[in-house]
């Protein structure tokens, strides 16, 4: 855990790091552990990076992602030919490689890496424009890119390049509609059926990103989309005790990650990276100044996207272990030179992460960009379903930036079936009347009825984004004008979500608004 906390303070992925234990461990190292084993490393490198995949794919939020779908599927489609074909020849023409080996090596190392990039993104305060695009291409690139390494390590010669297109729009195309069919299925049955206990919602949310994977896979598809979907999708559903699964989502990442990484470790030689030091350097080179930054701007030149942005994106394309996950496939297959092949990947992604992440922050300073502090913060709010009772308890948390600050509960116009029960406010917990004042920081205690609970969230999240206005002024759901709704005093009673509040226990004498303690 030590490792996790220099990797977040200093600014490095924890690639370096747990690569660092692993070199260690293995030969070469303090331990000499014999490790050769790189059909192992590559099934053991897939697993994880499912976990990976399916980690970031629901800590992914769809409204910064919808906007920059289509300038992400192109960088990760295209960009990555346009790197691989750049790469390649450099490797080719520079280094010396045959042709075979210069585009296996182009394939490997255009692939950004989902956990370096998560990791250092999560730190740095940019636009969601640009974090959306990062992010969704780091989640996409790892398919086409896994195709390309796997038809250029086949024996025999390399298909004609249309065939190759062809077979990858066919792949994307299987695994993507297998994703987005295991999420929504996923997410339907998780939202109407209440499990036994709240601790087998996270593994349940795993099992079915996991399954998206297999079945992906099965129908020879793309595993690695249609996971990353199904859980782009899964994050997005409101689902029941959403933080706890996100906390055990985030942990069973970083423990891929570890394994990972280690293990890469252990299955390289130090002493033979020494001849492949220099060649390394000279295609990093040409991938990090020519390549990266080619394939964003040409790929992205349909899109209205400031010069800047780009370049920012440019230099944000970090590698980490994928890359040399893949550098796997090829010495696996049996190619001519893998071992070399592995060993530049290696030393590249050491080196180039190591410049990289760590300037990641200084660059978008340089370059004047930096997360708008004025937006208001989402709304944290997490559903625990009551089946017998047909209804939800809805637990919101008002962050410091949100636009729920300052309004009253009655303004919070809830859809008839839904009310603010209880209200927790530095420690104190207190029953709000309507002319309650919410603050930032406090904690609510929403219960909705089953009809109305997509309502009632949508609602909040509103206030949370545009205020008491919400509604009238374009922003969130216009839900304020519908029938039934509270008043702007309310006035009104909401006979189903009192009744079920009842039977909670949650009901009693209202508050006197004021935040202080009120007597039952």
């Amino acid at each position: 855990m030590a490792a996790v906390r220099i990797s977040s303070r200093s600014g490095l992925p924890s690639l370096l790091l747990y690569l660092g234990i692993g070199i260690a461990l293995g030969q070469d190292g303090i331990f000499d552990v014999k490790f050769d084993n790189a059909e192992l490393t590559q099934v053991i490198g897939y697993a994880a990076l499912v976990v990976i995949l399916a980690e970031g794919g629901l800590g992914a939020k769809w409204k910064e992602v919808k906007p920059v779908l289509p300038a992400a599927a192109v960088v990760s489609t295209v960009g990555v030919g346009i790197s691989v074909g750049i790469t390649a020849s450099a490797a080719h023409y520079l280094v010396g490689l045959d042709w075979r080996q210069a585009l296996i090596i182009g394939a490997v190392v255009s692939s950004t890496d989902a956990a370096a990039v998560f990791s250092v993104l999560r730190r740095v305060p940019l636009p969601p424009r640009i974090t959306g695009v990062l992010e969704a291409e780091s989640g996409f690139n790892d398919a086409p890119v896994v195709i390309l390494v796997v038809a250029f390590s086949a024996a025999g010669p390399v298909e004609h390049w249309y065939v190759l297109v062809a077979e990858i729009a066919l792949e994307l195309a299987i695994g993507a509609a297998i994703g987005i069919a295991v999420g929504w299925l996923g997410s339907l049955g998780l939202r109407h059926v209440a499990l036994p206990a709240s601790g087998l919602y996270p593994i349940a949310v795993m099992a079915i990103a996991v399954s998206a994977y297999a079945a992906g896979a099965m129908a020879h598809g793309s595993g690695f989309l249609a996971v990353y979907l199904a859980a782009m999708i899964l994050g997005n559903s409101k689902l029941p005790h959403w933080p706890a699964t996100r906390g055990f989502a985030d942990g069973l990442g970083w423990l891929a990650q570890i394994g990972m990484f280690v293990l890469l470790g252990l299955l390289v030689t130090p002493h033979d990276l020494v001849d492949d030091f220099w060649p390394a350097i000279v295609v990093g080179l040409v991938l990090t100044m020519v390549a990266r930054p080619l394939s964003v701007f040409l790929s992205l030149a349909p899109f209205r996207m400031p010069a800047r942005e780009k370049v920012l994106m440019s230099w944000a394309g970090l590698r980490g272990a994928v890359p040399i996950i893949l550098a796997t496939i090829p010495m696996v297959s049996g190619v001519q030179g893998s071992t070399r092949i592995f060993n530049i990947v290696f030393v590249l992604v050491i080196v180039y992460t190591l410049i990289q992440g760590p300037t990641l922050p200084w660059v978008a300073n340089k370059l004047n960009i930096a997360d708008d502090p004025a937006e208001a913060d989402d709304l944290g709010i997490e559903s625990a379903p009551l089946e017998r009772l047909r209804g939800h308890l809805l637990s919101v948390d008002i962050p410091a930036k949100s636009k729920m600050h300052g309004v009253e509960v009655g303004e919070l116009r809830l859809p008839a079936g839904a009310a603010v029960t209880l209200v927790v406010r530095e420690g104190t917990s207190f029953v709000p009347s309507p002319a309650t004042v919410l603050r930032r920081g406090d904690e609510l205690l929403v219960v909705a009825t089953d009809p109305v609970r997509d309502r009632a969230e949508e609602r909040l999240r509103a206030v949370g984004e545009g205020g008491k206005l919400a509604g009238w002024l374009g922003t969130g759901s216009p839900v304020a004008n519908a029938p039934g709704m509270v008043g702007p005093h309310g006035g009104s009673a909401i006979p189903q979500a009192m009744k079920l509040a009842k039977k909670l226990g949650g009901a009693g004498a209202p508050g006197n608004g004021n935040g202080t303690k009120t007597s039952p």
